[in-house]
């Protein structure tokens, strides 16, 4: 029986585009053990793809878990979601094998890898390895500095109150909203009513084929969008000097 305890490695993939893989994430994926990540209602998993655009043997290894994560905002739902895997994730490894958990963008910014280590770092080892975010691949996208000399940045979520994202608008030259397609009607609205719709530009699916960029807010569709879609906000005047 083995007593050496496996373990659980969140490893980033970044937000689309498979060359955007470190070396480390590369060569942990391709000797993985166990390879996990999130799957929706279709058994669709875009941290998945990623990594399998980029190794083949991310499809290949000896086993696999997906855990399926419901698009509700009832976090009831997602925290049983989260105990599942974690329960899945710790049979592995019980049994002295390495998991490795993939997560688009950086495991420990937004990540759902961050949920599952709460579940499991008290029992096992754990690691993580960096990745590279979607708000530093949005403004490599669009070849625009985030922040500069004195410039304050920010990022906040698409969730947060109206009285929150406002106050973020006003007091920051750099304002990244993240995760806001469900609320990109009420963003469109706050940014106009801040004054900073002529500082916004807005992205979607950053790296991936489908990817979408709109320069102008005003031009975009008044309705829900995209999960994996955001807003880049900076001053029309920078401090450059």
């Amino acid at each position: 029986m083995n007593l050496v305890k496996g373990r659980f490695i969140g490893v980033g993939v970044g937000p689309g585009d498979p060359e955007l893989l470190t070396v480390k994430a590369w060569r942990l994926i391709q000797s993985a053990d166990v390879i996990s990540y999130l799957v929706n209602d279709k058994g669709a998993s875009q941290a998945k793809q990623i990594a399998s655009e980029a190794i083949y043997s991310a499809t290949s290894a000896q086993s696999g878990i997906p855990i399926y994560m419901p698009m509700s905002t009832e976090r009831e739902k997602a925290n049983q979601a989260y105990d599942q895997g974690a329960v899945a994730i710790a049979e592995q490894l019980e049994q002295g094998l390495d998991v490795i958990f993939l997560c688009e963008g950086d495991p420990l910014f937004f990540g759902s890898f961050s949920y599952l280590l709460e579940r499991l770092q008290d029992r096992y080892s754990c690691e993580v390895v960096p990745g590279i975010t979607s708000v530093n691949a949005a403004a490599a996208t669009l070849v625009h500095p985030l922040t500069m000399l004195k410039e304050s940045f920010a990022v906040v979520n698409g969730r947060h109150s109206d009285e929150q994202i406002l106050a973020a608008l006003q007091q920051h030259d750099t304002l990244v909203i993240m995760k806001a397609g469900q609320a990109r009607p009420r963003l469109l609205k706050l940014l106009e009513e801040s004054g900073r719709s002529d500082d916004a530009q807005y992205l979607e699916y950053i790296g991936r084929d489908n990817q979408r960029i709109v320069n102008d807010v005003r031009e975009l569709e008044v309705e829900a969008g995209p999960y994996f879609s955001l807003f880049v906000i900076t001053r029309s005047e920078r401090q450059s000097r």
